[in-house]
């Protein structure tokens, strides 16, 4: 059978299972590397070279990077921060947030900034007495627009940069995405506070994150830790590194029947147990043996307290990684990954060293200066994102090789042609809009980047401003939930339905489709 034909056949089915969501889609990138190898259409080495790609390596230790400041409290102590100073007007708290999320995603991802934003923004809005579908909804539109502002907003970014060192002429600047990406984020603003009270729905959500900001203090307030001397109280420490948490004893753990007391150590000898309580009621004896159901008050450094209520013999009340990245605040390891941050994003900016090697070494400074333990950076690094970005690497070399994507490209050429350069941008940019509110953004980028080369080789132009206007309308995920995680991530919380999206997302779509289209090719010429 034709290469080519293969080629769309394989795409075909990766589409259709990524829309559907009953295959992981994990699963579906991995069963599109093997299947462009079981078919001959590439080698082995070639099926499996997207593992090892530079730009996967890249993306795997940026989600390290970003779990060094959300770990310590620093995206955390920012939300306070635009808490505090948005006070009770609807107008500035929508400005602040959207703002600061922008930023924040420039240099931390979409996911990151959202997931780390979300509670804070729940509770502001519950407490200036707003609905908080009304601000949760543009506080995810907004971190697409600020994954424009830099290489590291977005995985895409660095994807396309990619193509372009190998296609157009050179990677795309640390910071050259912001020329489109200041106005976006200007545009989407604007936009949120001028449509928000008529496009946004105002219902009770289904799922609200908790506020976790005074956590331990209200924990020690439950119990009699926070006595004075004379009553019996307890030398409490809570600080940037330390804190506490709550686990309950579940059947068959081999606490039961165990003999504590306040101020003994646990069994692994890194905890403190500070309380004990049974059915409400905290033991003021002594000595108590462990019971079923009894709930145990422990002390000591947040990682110890992550690691420790981690298996069978408890369940933990509140996780100590969501209870510390609201509550503790900024220490000694805030400020390292701080600077470690700010290192990164100056070889980044300088193009002193590749951007992989860049990102290796701010995570590999994350580890060794203890901001986040190796198991953590593990744990931090979304697997789904760069499985599949390493799966669907050889699709894009499959249309190269195979010439699917000039045969794409020639058709796109043949069709808007005639109309020049500029329809046949706006014809890929309705391409990359149509699937990325289908399929993943990522895969996406994949699919089409080889389609917009090829058609700018056809007419003879560059493709850089094909290249930057697709990763423009890339982000433009705004039509349905599906689209990417952080949309999902405000579903429940805002109580969104699947039709709100598409209602408060067009206008935004439609700016996004006018700056890659009519913006880029002034800033990037053909």
């Amino acid at each position: 059978m034709d290469p080519v034909v293969v080629t769309f056949v394989i795409l075909g089915v990766a589409v259709a299972a990524f829309m559907t969501s009953r295959i992981p889609v994990a699963v579906t990138a991995v069963g599109v590397a093997l299947a462009l190898w079981a078919t001959g259409i590439l080698t082995l080495e070639q099926s499996l070279a997207g593992f090892a790609d530079p730009t996967v390596i890249f993306i795997a230790a940026l989600f390290v990077v970003s779990e060094g400041l959300d770990a310590t409290g620093v995206t955390a102590r920012l939300g306070r921060i635009v808490a505090a100073r948005g006070g009770s007007n609807r107008r500035r708290v929508l400005v602040l947030v959207m703002v600061l999320v922008a930023l924040l995603t420039a240099l931390i991802s979409v996911n990151g900034a959202v997931a780390a934003l979300l509670p804070m923004t729940v509770v502001v809005a519950v407490r200036i007495g707003l609905p908080p579908s009304q601000l949760l909804l543009p506080l995810a539109f907004a971190a697409h627009a600020g994954s424009m502002l830099a290489l590291t907003g977005t995985p895409v970014n660095v994807i396309v940069s990619e193509f372009a060192a190998e296609s157009a002429g050179g990677p795309f600047g640390f910071f050259e995405f912001a020329i489109v990406g200041v106005p976006l984020v200007i545009g989407t603003v604007l936009l949120a506070m001028l449509l928000g009270d008529r496009m946004l729905p105002a219902r009770s959500a289904a799922t609200v994150p908790r506020d976790l900001s005074d956590h331990a203090c209200t924990l020690l307030g439950d119990y009699s830790v926070l006595a004075d001397a004379d009553g019996g109280g307890r030398a409490v420490t809570i600080d940037a590194e330390n804190g506490v948490a709550e686990v309950l004893v579940p059947p068959r753990s081999e606490l039961v029947g165990m003999r504590v007391f306040p101020g003994m150590t646990t069994p692994s000898g890194k905890l403190v147990i500070l309380a004990v309580s049974r059915n409400g009621r905290e033991l003021t004896s002594p000595e108590a043996d462990v019971e079923v159901g009894d709930v145990l008050l422990l002390q000591g450094t947040w990682d110890d307290l992550e690691e420790n209520t981690a298996g069978d013999d408890v369940r933990v009340v509140d996780a100590p990684a969501a209870v510390r990245g609201q509550a503790a605040p900024i220490g000694r390891r805030g400020v390292v990954a701080i600077v470690v941050l700010a290192a990164m994003v100056l070889l980044l900016a300088t193009g002193l060293v590749p951007p992989v090697v860049a990102g290796l070494v701010a995570a590999g400074a994350m580890i060794l200066t203890g901001v986040v333990s190796l198991g953590r950076a593990y744990r931090a690094i979304s697997w789904t994102t760069v499985i599949l970005v390493a799966g669907m690497i050889p699709m894009s070399t499959a249309f190269t090789t195979t010439g699917a994507a000039e045969l794409v490209g020639s058709t796109l050429v043949d069709l808007a042609g005639p109309g020049g350069p500029l329809a046949v941008l706006f014809v890929v940019c309705l391409l990359v809009v149509v699937l990325g509110q289908l399929i993943s953004n990522m895969a996406t980028a994949l699919i089409v980047a080889p389609i917009a080369i090829s058609a700018a080789v056809e007419l003879g132009v560059s493709a850089r401003p094909f290249l930057m206007a697709l990763t423009v309308v890339a982000a433009a995920a705004f039509l349905t939930p599906i689209a990417t995680p952080v949309n999902l991530m405000v579903m429940g919380p805002g109580g969104y339905r699947f039709g709100d999206y598409a209602r408060f997302g067009w206008p935004f779509t439609l700016l996004f489709l006018v700056v890659g289209v009519l913006l880029v090719p002034l800033v990037w010429p053909f």
